[in-house]
């Protein structure tokens, strides 16, 4: 009684209306009871009341005639729901002859929606849930009819870049299916293995482009360019080692020494140690940055790096300067503990956090540290300090919990919501320059007042391009082209502000002013003002700001300097900021050697006013200065999750067969 399509391209594609599924329409979500909502306790079993709904004196019916029948289809009541195999948590939703399962209360409860209580009761467990239908894979039904070798599309997008390469090398063909699938077949291996070798095997094909990573992401785009076999070809990658282990850094380079023995020309914007000792030309530019950089200050072979004079980078290769493992690792009696910590790809196991520390999460991509940090620790610790009522309801930390009175997550976020924003107005130093010129005498005398220097209201800033500097013009179906203001030739401001001086300076020109040129700039003045300015200025010099201007707009900014500008403004803060802990996702992202010597010194100094910081990171020259490390793995992906070591890192370089110990026993000789 069935109808079978006859198969085309179109039939194994979710972007066509034809393939997808009609569920989901492609999405492989839709709208539907949320697992996790359902059970919000995963560590209690069916007898202990892990099925939320049923929890209600009301409801408690449902509970008991399961509880009543399991022994007779010999269903594990005692156990947790974590524990369940597949086929005994599929029976809970779909249920059998003895119980009808929760997909059949809910769809009771939809036919009662009528009454209100009932559609109370389907919101609170409402929710973007895996497509029933489809199971994620996105396609329609009966593509999963077509199967070579026992396998079908589903199986292939549900399934990892490192099994499916495995089973397309594998795969089993007659002598005609040979001669028209070669091609394709030998197409497929080629990109599934360049995928496999910069280190992303753990994803599964159908993973969404949202859910990933910068550094993922850019892998992702470094393979499609790799895919496409080139020869004669320029490749110019900017920091491709982002988010990568050192592990994984050695499967770049060599894709990037395969490309250029194609006989392509390869250049990297890199500041990874390890690309650089591969390189067989080094172009270092300098001596510092902004004002004082620009300049070539090297170029030749890793060898020649002892000849450079005046690189700051061949000082730290030729191990002249380096960033020295700290005398004494703190120690610290206070922590709190993160306990079955089992979200994604996470085994479920618990692990002590100490305080006042800089305790790093280690590991290979994909091995879960995000997850561990940004979807248990943080959320959690965040509710905790919204209601401190809510210790009881807490189900994954314990411990000194209360001792911390803020959590912050310092991401690569843009420091502002628009592009006005910038570093002086995010560190509120824009304030005082303001207050600066409003006190001029022709300020004074034209009753200018602090708000008539901003760029942002009305009153001093050029309105044909309302404090912008340029005038954007929308292209509708193409990018929005940034045009210069010819009313104010992009200085921001009217004619009259720009008269009002002070110390011969425009504010025009202390925003086009670079922050090492601004630091100088106010530390020639004995004024307390002037003297406030130059003080907080410093601080984002220190973490390695200082050629950044001071009006530079945010959308122009890298991920790791609004990180770091994030940072310096916790830092201005100093002692007077309640206790806090600090997370840190990646922050050497784009830093110089001196850079990330400049970071830690921060760090250092957090850790002095009474702070603790956790790091997710991959540098093995922060890793050597933590204080504790908690690394994850063995793999990436299913093959992750496991907490494989938590301690100091003497203790940690100890370990055996461990990607990371490895390199940072290494770092540590």
């Amino acid at each position: 009684g069935m109808v079978f399509n006859e198969p085309t391209e179109h039939f194994f594609t979710f972007n066509n209306p034809y393939g997808a599924c009609p569920k989901c329409e492609g999405f492989g979500h839709t709208l539907g009871i949320d697992h996790d909502l359902v059970f919000p306790d995963k560590s209690l079993s069916v007898y202990e009341g892990a099925i939320a709904p049923w929890k209600s004196n009301s409801l408690k019916k449902y509970l008991n005639k399961l509880i009543i029948n399991a022994d007779k289809f010999d269903f594990p009541i005692h156990r947790p729901i974590n524990k369940l195999d597949e086929n005994q948590y599929k029976l809970l939703w779909k249920g059998n002859s003895y119980f009808k399962g929760i997909d059949a209360f809910f769809a009771y409860i939809e036919r009662k929606k009528y009454k209100l209580h009932y559609r109370v009761l389907l919101s609170r467990y409402r929710g973007r849930t895996l497509c029933d239908e489809c199971n994620g894979s996105r396609l329609r039904k009966d593509a999963s009819y077509v199967k070579i070798n026992d396998l079908s599309i589903q199986d292939c997008v549900l399934s990892s870049i490192k099994d499916n390469l495995k089973f397309f090398k594998s795969i089993q063909f007659t002598e005609y299916e040979k001669k028209v699938s070669h091609r394709l077949i030998s197409e497929i291996i080629n990109r599934l293995t360049i995928l496999d070798k910069i280190g992303l095997s753990y994803l599964t094909l159908n993973r969404q482009s949202s859910s990933l990573s910068g550094g993922e992401s850019q892998r992702i785009n470094l393979a499609t360019s790799i895919g496409s076999s080139l020869v004669g070809s320029i490749y110019v990658l900017d920091e491709p080692s982002i988010g990568l282990h050192s592990k994984d850094t050695d499967k770049l380079i060599s894709i990037l020494k395969s490309l250029k023995d194609l006989g392509n020309t390869v250049i990297v914007v890199e500041h990874e140690e390890q690309i650089m000792h591969h390189a067989d030309e080094i172009i270092d530019l300098g001596p510092k940055a902004g004002i004082n950089g620009g300049n070539l200050v090297f170029q030749g072979s890793y060898k020649k790096l002892n000849q450079a004079k005046t690189s700051i980078t061949a000082e730290y290769l030729t191990g002249k300067k380096m960033i020295n493992i700290p005398n004494k690792r703190r120690n610290s009696l206070r922590s709190f503990f993160i306990k079955n910590a089992d979200k994604f790809n996470l085994k479920n196991f618990d692990v002590e956090i100490p305080l006042n520390n800089l305790v790093c999460i280690t590991g290979v991509s994909g091995s879960g540290k995000s997850t561990l940090v940004k979807e248990i620790l943080y959320p959690e610790y965040k509710r905790y300090l919204n209601n401190k009522n809510s210790i009881s309801t807490l189900k994954y930390l314990n411990g000194d919990l209360h001792l911390i009175d803020q959590i912050e997550l310092i991401d690569q976020n843009p420091i502002g919501k628009s592009s006005r924003s910038n570093p002086v107005t995010y560190l509120k130093i824009y304030d005082d320059i303001r207050k600066l010129f409003s006190n001029t005498p022709l300020a004074k005398l034209r009753n200018y007042k602090p708000g008539f220097f901003s760029f942002n209201v009305v009153g001093g800033r050029c309105e044909m391009c309302e404090g912008e500097g340029v005038i954007t013009v929308s292209m509708q179906f193409m990018a929005d082209i940034h045009l210069p203001c010819e009313s104010c030739n992009s200085k921001r401001f009217k004619e009259e502000t720009l008269e009002v001086l002070y110390k011969e300076k425009s504010i025009s020109d202390i925003l086009e002013m670079s922050i090492d040129e601004a630091v100088t700039f106010f530390n020639q003045s004995d004024q307390r003002v002037d003297k406030k300015i130059a003080e907080k200025l410093e601080i984002l010099a220190s973490v390695g700001l200082g050629y950044l201007k001071l009006g530079q707009s945010s959308s122009t900014m890298s991920g790791g300097e609004a990180q770091r500008i994030k940072l310096a403004s916790f830092l201005a803060k100093g002692k007077n900021q309640n206790d806090t802990l600090f997370i840190f996702d990646e922050p050497t992202t784009g830093l110089h050697f001196d850079d990330i010597k400049k970071l830690l010194f921060a760090f250092k100094s957090l850790i002095e006013y009474g702070h603790s910081i956790i790091v997710i990171e991959h540098n093995m020259d922060v890793i050597k200065c933590a204080d504790y490390i908690i690394d994850l793995g063995p793999e990436g992906g299913a093959n992750g999750g496991n907490l494989l070591f938590a301690g100091k890192p003497e203790e940690f370089v100890k370990l055996k067969n461990n990607a990371t110990s490895k390199y940072l026993k290494e770092k540590l000789s």
